[in-house]
């Protein structure tokens, strides 16, 4: 009897262990390494359940206090990642244990002298990116930094120009990795370029001007499409598809506004956007300046009150030379000739892997509706397209059918202001509002509230999912939220 035993344990138990790793494996997570995770998507590919309801009372992992901040948390390699700005210059990135929160490490810089920034944006504003070995961050005042993962220790830095606004906006861009580069894009107004480095040196391997661009925010994605991998960015009336491998151009389309704040999704080989840029198609940069730059209100700009980083472009647009700046003059200085866009509200499809200019060939649909946020980027899953903006309003449209409208300009009972992007997991979408409350919402084609979740203080960084669990960035402190 005993040998039976024995001999059925010795058959059973593999079995068993078989089961428990498959089990395993069915419920492990995805790691989110970068602004709105995979492929800057917003999406979560995971099978773990996630939390409906969460507060800084109700489950609650872990919390911690930081300084000012507003880029989004990353999960990666075990390891919660933000950042912050500790004090008047101090330029502070954390790693906490993700399941724990306790504090791996802390690696600070001091930044000099910060430049203006307009609010809600805050200095400590660029999501980071991590390989799992290495944290790639960008700072206004410092460039684009590498930081050992493991020990926090400083790797190499990469000095680059300060991003200079018209408007002040201040600096907020994102970098990605692909292969064995870092990508980042930073569309200022006064220089804008593409740029790849050497993740592991920091060494430049190429640098793309895109003088055509006015200060926009998009983060660059990838599209794998005609047997190739594309680096697709969007800025100022174009998204544009460059090299991964020499950073030239491939292929532009000349779909989009003037400014642009969101960043695009890929699904497959198809790029989606929405965009809002106020005003209508008219409506060039002129109208902009002449409202926050011209101080007296005289309807023309003088280069006071354009200010010293823009004498070069002040020179170019005063054709005159009188010492003003006034009505084609001002577009002159500032916009592209081959590039003078307006405003208004954008929903797109365009397909990848084109070549040249694909406007013609490659949009497939684009739909002009009053909905698209000018901050939250768009939500794509199951074919659905969804939005929120001011006020709470939301929309949502049919990707498999041109755009067609599937519900519009229905509130999701959380007015205020929406900075972060929505996100998706668990068959949820989860919609963070500036004032500090997170909506959750039932994926599907109806618009049905599941909840409403206060997290304490102002929030405009879109939060991460990973390994069942959601983690929020306030203002000043980091959440882990998950069920125990």
């Amino acid at each position: 009897m005993y040998r039976l035993s024995q001999r059925l344990i010795s058959r059973i138990l593999p079995v068993a262990m078989l089961g428990l790793i498959v089990t395993q494996q069915t419920l492990v997570g995805d790691d989110w390494t970068q602004f709105r995770g995979p492929n800057a998507s917003g999406v979560s590919t995971e099978k773990l359940p996630l939390p409906t309801k969460f507060s800084v009372k109700q489950n609650v992992r872990w919390s911690k206090e930081l300084g000012k901040g507003i880029a989004c948390p990353i999960i990666s390699n075990g390891r919660a990642i933000t950042t912050a700005l500790v004090g008047k210059d101090t330029f502070a990135v954390y790693a906490y244990n993700e399941e724990t929160g306790k504090q791996l490490w802390r690696t600070t810089y001091k930044t000099g002298k910060l430049p203006d920034i307009t609010a809600p944006n805050q200095h400590a504003s660029c999501t980071p990116c991590s390989d799992g070995d290495r944290v790639y961050v960008h700072f206004s005042t410092l460039g684009l930094l590498a930081i050992d993962a493991r020990s926090g220790k400083k790797l190499w830095r990469k000095k680059l120009p300060l991003p200079t606004y018209l408007l002040s906006w201040g600096a907020a861009n994102s970098p990605i990795i692909y292969e064995d580069k870092v990508i980042f894009n930073l569309d200022d107004d006064l220089s804008p370029y593409l740029l790849a480095l050497d993740r592991y040196t920091g060494e430049v391997k190429w640098r793309r001007p895109r003088p055509e661009m006015l200060g926009g925010y998009a983060v660059p994605v990838l599209c794998r499409a005609a047997g190739r991998t594309d680096i697709v960015v969007a800025g100022s009336g174009k998204m544009k598809g460059y090299s991964p491998k020499t950073g030239k151009e491939i292929w532009s389309c000349s779909s989009l506004l003037r400014t642009i704040m969101t960043s695009p999704v890929v699904v497959n080989d198809r790029i989606y956007m929405s965009s809002q840029s106020y005003g209508d198609t008219n409506r060039v940069l002129k109208f902009a300046l002449l409202q926050w730059r011209d101080t007296n209100q005289d309807g023309k700009l003088s280069k006071a009150e354009v200010g010293p980083d823009f004498a070069e472009k002040f020179v170019k647009g005063d054709k005159n030379k009188d010492g003003y700046l006034v009505d084609k003059e001002i577009d002159a200085a500032f916009q592209s000739p081959n590039n003078m866009v307006g405003g208004g509200n954008i929903i797109q499809e365009i397909k990848g892997g084109g070549k040249g200019d694909v406007t013609k060939t490659h949009l497939l649909w684009n739909v002009n509706n009053r909905s698209p946020s000018n901050i939250a980027s768009p939500l794509v899953v199951d074919g659905r397209l969804f939005m929120v903006k001011k006020g709470g309003i939301s929309a949502c449209f049919d990707v498999t059918k041109k755009g067609k409208t599937i519900w519009s300009k229905k509130r999701i009972r959380n007015l205020g202001n929406y900075y972060a992007s929505p996100i998706a997991g668990d068959g949820k979408i989860y919609v963070t509002g500036e004032n500090g409350y997170i909506v959750v919402l039932k994926q599907g084609p109806k618009l049905k509230f599941l909840a409403k979740n206060d997290v304490g203080e102002s929030c405009t960084a879109t939060p991460a999912i990973a390994n069942g669990r959601i983690f929020v960035r306030t203002l000043t402190h980091l959440y882990s939220f998950g069920l125990k």
